[in-house]
């Protein structure tokens, strides 16, 4: 017997109770939990999901907040998974949620999405939606992709088998440079939202669907102009000599994750990933004690070590992971971090 909390949702004749007792007993793993992710991580949460499962790398920074809704200036420099649960642990209601400070790669996530039934993106970086793809089609899991730039995004459901796959739409990623990003052509909430309210709908019907009602799920590409208030859909149509579903070619979820220096969408930093150890974790507060005498304000925040040094912000995750604010240079980057805390 579902929950009173729920009864306008069980009125909805597409869902009712049944569909509501399911989503009650679904699992979610959402990728990133800033603008989209956040948003997604909300509805899902007030839906009454049964477990969702936060992955994201970065920390709450002042130009977050006008467009990531889980976040408020008192958050500021906490990871923003910790920031994100604490937010939506004040909404009450059924679902568990977990909170991992992560950075998503071919190692790790297998394990983050273990039970879960949907993987929903709320990246900000193609690298981390190809290796999604990867990943659902091998392991036939569905994911739902989004991304907004400017006033506009995208939508695609993604069904394992049964529809296209990303790569069928879009074979290869593009050049470095050759898109616009939230860093050069900006980003508006309202895009964010409507992008936000598709994929969670999508994720809804999914989720609440029998097996009659997933088998007329139709997968399309989906455009929206929030400024220009135009909706256009595109057949997603499956490509039979795809790399990915059709050849069944999976480079992004092969690739090794060790070593990687990328620069974050959107903010003048960079993410160092040193190659892991298994079983080491770096002692943070030693680190912070040893620093102490050579860099400015190291101190340990819910967790994390952040310090500065040559004007740059240092944030230094329990895994070993860095974000470096202040350069988009990944090589200045990478030397600091090496210099200062060891490769």
């Amino acid at each position: 017997m579902t929950s009173p909390r729920f009864d306008r949702q069980v009125r909805f004749a597409a869902l009712g109770a049944g569909g509501q007792e399911r989503l009650e007993r679904s699992s979610v793993l959402i990728v990133g939990c800033g603008a989209l992710g956040g948003s997604l991580a909300m509805t899902l949460v007030r839906s009454g999901i049964g477990r969702v499962v936060l992955v994201d790398r970065d920390v709450v920074e002042l130009s977050n907040l006008p467009r990531q809704v889980l976040f408020e200036e008192r958050h500021l420099g906490h990871a923003k998974v910790q920031a994100a649960a604490e937010s939506l642990a004040r909404i009450g209601g059924p679902t568990r949620v977990e909170a991992h400070a992560l950075h998503l790669d071919s190692d790790n996530l297998a394990e983050l999405a273990q039970g879960c039934e949907l993987v929903l993106d709320g990246t900000d970086n193609l690298a981390t939606r190809y290796l999604i793809n990867d990943f659902a089609i091998d392991r036939g899991v569905p994911w739902i992709y989004g991304g907004v730039v400017g006033a506009s995004g995208l939508v695609m459901p993604v069904i394992p088998g049964a529809g296209a796959c990303l790569r069928c739409i879009f074979p290869d990623p593009a050049p470095p440079g050759s898109l616009p990003t939230c860093d050069s052509a900006g980003v508006l909430l309202p895009a964010v939202s409507a992008i936000a309210a598709l994929q969670a709908g999508a994720a809804l019907r999914w989720l609440g669907s029998d097996a009659h009602g997933r088998a007329t799920f139709q997968a399309q590409l989906i455009e929206l102009d929030v400024w220009q208030l135009e909706a256009h859909h595109v057949p997603a149509t499956r490509d039979p000599d795809c790399p990915c579903c059709g050849r069944r070619e999976f480079p992004f979820l092969d690739a090794s994750p060790h070593g990687s220096a990328i620069s974050l969408c959107g903010r003048n930093t960079v993410q160092i990933r040193p190659a892991r150890v298994p079983g080491a974790r770096p002692d943070l507060e030693r680190i912070a004690q040893s620093l102490a005498p050579f860099v400015s304000d190291a101190r340990l925040l819910d967790g994390l070590l952040v310090f500065r040094v040559e004007e740059l912000a240092f944030t230094v995750f329990p895994d070993g992971r860095a974000l470096i604010e202040g350069t988009s240079e990944l090589d200045r980057a990478r030397s600091l971090y090496d210099r200062i805390l060891g490769s």
